[in-house]
């Protein structure tokens, strides 16, 4: 850090680490939190309805974090674009249909979609740590 304050890379390191752990805490912490300690209806309603929320705040961070590592290491800043862009199809299309097979009650649709969603976060997580180890 000089005289001006943080510098572009740590700002970069500090937005990867901001990613990595909130999805690992959500993933992890937060859900399994929520189901052990929420009756079965309201913890899946409290989950559902925070999931776009936290789309979003993948969205955001890897943005940002893509934005402030590419002039430094733009090989980190293609593998946060990747979690930028394999995001909002998971936002926009897997969650809705993991909702409706939910809500149609197909079992095997659901389990399908939900285990491809926890795939997609679980490499979203490994990515973000991988570009943390890289930069």
């Amino acid at each position: 850090m000089d005289e001006k304050g943080l510098s572009m890379e740590q700002i970069s390191l500090l937005l990867t680490a901001f990613l990595f752990g909130g999805m690992l805490l959500f993933s992890v912490g937060f859900g399994p939190l929520v189901l052990k300690n929420l009756e079965g209806s309201a913890a899946r309603l409290f989950i559902r309805n925070t999931f776009p929320h936290f789309y979003l705040f993948v969205l955001a961070s890897s943005f940002l974090a893509a934005a402030t590592v590419f002039t430094t290491t733009p090989a980190a800043s293609v593998a946060l674009l990747v979690i930028f862009f394999t995001t909002l199809p998971a936002r926009q299309i897997l969650m809705p249909a993991i909702n409706v097979a939910s809500d149609d009650g197909d079992r095997k649709k659901f389990k399908i979609l939900h285990a491809l969603s926890v795939a997609i976060t679980l490499a979203h997580i490994f990515i973000s740590g991988a570009v943390l180890c890289f930069i």
